[in-house]
């Protein structure tokens, strides 16, 4: 079997020179796979980071409103005016922990290696690889 072009055979050199040439772009597209999963993975985290700031912030609210709730009850022997503060840092509480958990979650789905690009590679050195035996 000869592989030709324009009607004439192509050297040992060339053929060479052509898997060269393949092999140097399959390593560059599964490069540029990496780099694309990897960007994916740092964009999650990123997105856990903010809410878990935002979670912070209004743990730092929730903190405020429940001490001026127990100076309010403290000073103050009628029940309504710290109970609606009560009310509100309750509230925060609330919203306090839904992004903690929202943020945790976004994290725990971060994978931190290209899978994909790996499982390509193995795949790309088995077919190139010479069979044993």
């Amino acid at each position: 079997m000869s592989v030709t072009t324009k009607g004439t055979e192509r050297t040992l050199g060339q053929l060479v020179a052509d898997a060269s040439t393949d092999l140097q772009a399959i390593v560059k597209d599964e490069v540029a796979l990496a780099k694309l999963e990897i960007k994916s993975d740092v964009a999650k985290g990123g997105k856990g980071a903010v809410l878990l700031a935002a979670a912070g912030i209004f743990a730092l609210y929730m903190l405020g409103f429940l001490l001026l709730t127990l100076a309010w009850g403290l000073y103050a022997a009628g029940l309504s005016v710290w109970l609606g503060m009560l009310i509100t840092a309750g509230v925060l509480l609330v919203i306090t922990l839904i992004l903690a958990l929202l943020g945790i979650s976004s994290l725990k789905k971060i994978k931190g290696k290209p899978a994909r690009t790996i499982d390509n590679a193995q795949k790309t050195i088995a077919a190139i690889k010479p069979p044993k035996g």
